[in-house]
């Protein structure tokens, strides 16, 4: 039984690289869109295409094989601006290696851009 969309997508990603595929197939909402379009910006994905199957519909993610790892974090740690290091020490592999996914109140942003807009929120994964 899925309860965390979020999570699927990242092991389908995950899964689909590890074995060579060159694309997949995840489940749409508004959150993973903005994800996935955090991720193709990033260069970690190639092109997403939204596929309306009549119900909430899926999105076709092009995979490029740049993805070492990508996760959700549970629980839904609360995040600073001020505490951001902390977690990149403690998710990413390196300074300046992968992203960390926040859900702010401007939106779901990379650990990044929040630190431009001074935000915090609550720390959804990590990519690298």
């Amino acid at each position: 039984m899925k309860h965390d969309a979020l999570s699927d997508v990242f092991s389908v990603i995950k899964n689909s690289e590890s074995i060579g595929k060159s694309e997949c197939t995840v489940p749409a909402s508004k959150m993973i869109k903005r994800v996935l379009e955090i991720m193709h910006k990033r260069k970690y994905i190639g092109d997403v295409t939204f596929i309306d199957d009549g119900r909430s519909g899926t999105f076709k993610v092009k995979l490029s094989g740049k993805i070492n790892d990508c996760n959700s974090v549970r629980p839904r740690f609360s995040i600073k601006v001020n505490e951001m290091r902390k977690f990149e020490k403690r998710f990413l592999p390196a300074t300046d290696v992968g992203l960390l996914l926040i859900s702010t109140p401007k939106g779901v942003l990379d650990h990044e851009e929040a630190k431009k807009e001074k935000t915090g929120g609550k720390l959804l994964g990590f990519v690298y």
